[in-house]
């Protein structure tokens, strides 16, 4: 399978071929991630090609599912390979020092309440120290595919760096706020807490919630901001429970 995408920066290609690394690595790991064949560029595109999987994205996150994909993260536990620190971003992200954040106080009054109540849970939390975890980064059900039930793949893995595992946890935890899903999701939540602790969680969940706010502002779907305004506050809820 070839995907190609325009150039987006001048190390475009280089964080390309640091992302072809990690998942020759963490193959080596038992992780389930295709193989990358090849990796190049012309004058405007980036491109990489990676093997084929009969296999199709998660339709619906089930019970069964979440907890295949638990498993799979605990496989990045201690695999870091490249110097590309998530935990470090997400700390920016949580404590508004991310250009692309700062400014969704003044998108409307629900916004800046809910922005408001992230910043004063992260306020004195310390920068993270270097952690040792493989993070995908975009662990969400469209980069999951399945078949017959199982977990064949995990793919969409260029943002991959180090950090900790937990926060691929939380990226897929924010996707089982449905009823069928409360058990996994209390389990996902033990998990997050056991990895970083609540001043780790309660960080994590902020850029989470922050950056789910932040693309459909920036790609004009304003009609789903409210129900991410309102996922964000029971997420928040939620961890504050477990305080």
């Amino acid at each position: 399978m070839l995907k190609a995408v325009p150039w987006a920066h001048p190390d475009h290609l280089h964080e390309t071929l640091r992302a072809r690394r990690v998942v020759e690595h963490m193959r080596r790991c038992g992780y389930p991630t295709p193989a990358w064949l090849g990796v190049g560029a012309t004058a405007t595109h980036v491109w990489h090609l990676m093997d084929f999987v009969d296999a199709a994205p998660v339709p619906e996150l089930t019970p069964s599912l979440v907890e295949q994909l638990m498993e799979i993260i605990e496989l990045q536990a201690g695999q870091a390979s490249e110097p590309y620190d998530h935990s470090s971003y997400a700390w920016r992200v949580a404590t508004g020092q991310e250009a692309a954040v700062a400014g969704l106080s003044g998108y409307s009054s629900v916004v800046s309440a809910l922005v408001e109540r992230l910043r004063l849970v992260c306020a004195d939390v310390p920068p993270p120290r270097e952690a040792p975890d493989m993070v995908h980064a975009d662990l969400n059900p469209s980069n999951v595919l399945v078949r017959d039930g199982a977990v064949v793949a995990v793919v969409d893995i260029e943002n991959a760096g180090s950090g900790t595992r937990a926060t691929d946890l939380t990226t897929l935890q924010w996707h089982t706020f449905q009823d069928s899903l409360d058990g996994v999701r209390r389990r996902l939540w033990t998990r997050i807490l056991r990895v970083v602790g609540w001043e780790g969680a309660a960080v994590l969940a902020a850029t989470q919630i922050l950056l789910q706010i932040e693309w459909p502002i920036r790609l004009g779907r304003h009609d789903v901001v409210a129900g991410v305004v309102e996922r964000g506050h029971r997420a928040l809820d939620e961890l504050n429970a477990l305080r």
